[in-house]
């Protein structure tokens, strides 16, 4: 009542407890991605300084180190091992006194600061305006992405200095008051990196031409500087090698991302590789520095630096590992019209930028160039195709927003609905869903293998102890069908190719099948179903990682025929090449039968019609007499793997709610026959 007196309400109080309460919780996802920056940066000294220091910074050891290339009398270039710019062998000629410190925590130290100072620098150039949340935010999501991001990463082992120039062009573009100190610092910039001279264009159709003759002649009086100092390695540098082209490894490895570089693995040599790289180089830029230009004007500056820097990626005659940070940053541009949409581009760069490429794409040769090629494809879509909204778009601040079902309670009520995981109808992003599948089944290999140390052997023992347990117990409950099943299948050929066709073609095309046709037809239920089997899968991963298991094929004494893989040497620790790329005691619980069983349940209770649903519940019959007959499975595998998809299910209906059903079309009403009041349908 007193607050009512005094002109306030009793709602206002509530609102004041909810304000604080929201900024209680802001506070605390603050601290909690600012520590997990500071794990990042402390696993990344540690991985650094842990190694053995023959093998940790070997690239400034290879420069300033007591044998160092800075440290001959002849030219720097000699061993084409220094590929840095005469002024950059210059400014670190200082350090060749002092090596061993250099080459230790002084110099890792001082990299990690820097990474700290530009993820600080990015998160304050974010285009305006933005909200109070994204602003408190963004320094340790940037600082994180930056530590996890593998140009950083490689930077830090190598002991590189890539990591200054794009920090130099980031202060010259948004820290520093002054077009004459921009320019002073981009001009650095350039002419420690020579490709940084393709901000210049940038600056001058920005209306920052002071910047662009600061920088100018801040490069050209570096460059001569060096020149006066070091005029034999300023003549090799910049006459021989035509600014650098030819240092440094091979143009062709893999880790050269540039377009040079693609053009070399593709077998493209001589004359016309050099045409191809001058003509498409050519085009390229232009293209990117005119989409640069206009994301600028538009009041997108730290787009526009980010495609420039991805052009540079691309025109470069060698663009290596450490040199690709400028990728990272053109995450930062909003892509698509849909809320659904709207998180395809920043995840597709940021798991090409943390990830290594064979984790994005199969190891099939047909879909080698496109691995090999992973970054630069990412730099050449962000600077020439990727339709970034501007920001008059409609769509830039609000796009369409995604329509979730009604929400109904779960289970458990004081279990929380969790909407990321979506009750929607609508169908996601496809490029994000396959994408994030790929990945999901690349950490699923990845943690198979790496449950027994890394190899098959790494858990032999303790595998061949669990398949005796398991033995027993089957004897123990008569289920111990294995044996008997293997040699009546193996006496039948044609019987044991169809189960071994069975056991090797369709684990992958049922389940991939089944999501294609929800995708396509039912994209409520596609999320429902993709969703229990994610959660299925990751419960599977603990059974690998917490109880590897020998199959009845790999079990010594036990007399199972190994009907797809031949005849097994038990007296070898790895059982052909098959055991170096898979773990082979990943078999509690099977997911062999456990996909098949959830094809089985989707296609039951979505099939429209009986012999659909009898066609889908004879996959799992017949995967489980495959696993059992090719001595790849126990009985109680099958147990296992039907527990998980079970579980999968119980935490999909848990976290998500029920399935949701088809919105119902509406019913169109005639105006001519008017419904009553009644509700009522005409008669």
């Amino acid at each position: 009542m007193a607050n009512v007196e005094h002109g306030g309400t009793a709602g206002n109080a509530f609102g004041a407890g909810a304000a604080e309460s929201a900024r209680a919780r802001l506070r605390a996802i603050r601290i909690g991605l600012w520590v997990i920056a500071a794990v990042l940066a402390i696993r990344q000294v540690t991985v650094v300084l842990s190694t053995p220091k023959g093998e940790r910074l070997t690239d400034l050891e290879t420069w300033v180190g007591p044998n160092g290339v800075l440290h001959v009398k002849g030219s720097l270039y000699d061993s084409t091992q220094f590929t840095g710019t005469p002024f950059g062998g210059l400014v670190l000629k200082p350090l060749t006194r002092a090596a061993e410190q250099a080459l230790g925590w002084g110099w890792t130290f001082g990299s990690l600061s820097l990474v700290v100072v530009l993820g600080l620098v990015v998160a304050r150039a974010l285009p305006q305006p933005v909200s109070r949340r994204t602003a408190l935010l963004a320094a340790p999501v940037a600082i994180s992405l930056l530590m996890l991001s593998l140009p950083v990463r490689n930077a830090l082992y190598l002991g590189q200095t890539s990591i200054i120039p794009v920090l130099l062009v980031l202060l010259g573009c948004f820290a520093v008051r002054g077009e004459r100190a921009s320019g002073l610092l981009i001009g650095v910039a350039a002419a420690l990196q020579p490709t940084m001279l393709l901000f210049a264009p940038l600056l001058w159709f920005t209306g920052r031409r002071r910047a662009v003759e600061s920088s100018a002649i801040t490069f050209a009086g570096l460059g001569a500087l060096a020149w006066a100092a070091m005029p034999h390695d300023s003549t090799t540098y910049w006459v021989h090698h035509l600014a650098g082209v030819g240092l440094g490894g091979d143009a062709d490895d893999l880790s050269n991302q540039s377009l040079h570089g693609a053009l070399l693995r593709l077998g493209l040599n001589g004359p016309l590789e050099i045409t191809l790289f001058l003509l498409l180089g050519a085009a390229v830029a232009a293209l990117g520095l005119r989409r640069a230009i206009r994301y600028a004007r538009d009041g997108q500056l730290l787009l526009a630096v980010a495609i420039t820097g991805c052009v540079a990626v691309v025109v470069s005659p060698t663009s290596w590992q450490h040199q690709l940070l400028w990728v990272l940053l053109a995450l930062v541009g909003r892509v698509g019209k849909k809320t659904s949409d709207r998180p395809m581009w920043p995840v597709a760069v940021i798991l090409v930028m943390t990830l290594p490429a064979k984790m994005m794409l199969p190891n099939m040769a047909a879909l080698f160039p496109l691995r090999d090629n992973v970054v630069l494809l990412a730099a050449l879509a962000a600077a020439t195709i990727v339709p970034f909204l501007s920001r008059t778009s409609e769509y830039y601040r609000a796009p369409i927003p995604t329509d979730y079902a009604r929400p109904v309670p779960t289970r458990w009520k004081r279990v929380p609905l969790l909407p990321f995981l979506g009750r929607v109808f609508t169908r996601p992003n496809l490029l994000l869903e396959l994408l994030l599948i790929r990945v999901g089944y690349s950490a699923y290999q990845q943690v198979r293998l790496a449950a027994t140390g890394g190899t098959s052997a790494g858990g032999r023992a303790t595998a061949e102890h669990h398949g005796d347990q398991i033995l027993s117990i089957e004897r123990f409950l008569h289920i111990d069908i294995e044996h008997w099943v293997n040699h009546a299948v193996f006496k039948v050929e044609w019987l044991r190719d169809f189960f071994d066709f069975y056991y090797e073609s369709f684990h992958f095309v049922v389940p991939l099948t089944v999501l294609a046709v929800l995708y396509a037809r039912r994209p409520g239920d596609y999320r429902w179903a993709r969703s229990a089997l994610g959660f299925a899968t990751l419960i599977a991963l603990l059974g690998f990682w917490l109880f590897p298991l020998a199959p009845p094929r790999l079990m010594p004494g036990l007399g199972v025929v190994d009907t797809v893989h031949g005849v097994q040497d038990f007296s070898k620790p790895d059982y052909g090449t098959l055991t170096a790329l898979t773990n082979q005691y990943a078999a509690m619980p099977s997911l062999h039968f456990g996909w098949s069983l959830w094809c089985g349940v989707v296609i039951a209770v979505l099939a429209p019609k009986w012999w659909m649903k009898a066609l889908g519940l004879l996959h799992p019959l017949f995967t489980v007499s495959a696993i059992v007959a090719t001595g790849n499975h126990w009985v109680l595998d099958a147990a296992g793997g039907a527990a998980v998809v079970g579980a999968g299910f119980g935490l999909t209906h848990l976290l998500q709610g029920p399935r949701p059903r088809p919105l119902m079309k509406p019913v169109e009403v005639s105006m001519k026959e008017p419904v009553p009041a009644t509700g009522r349908t005409p008669s």
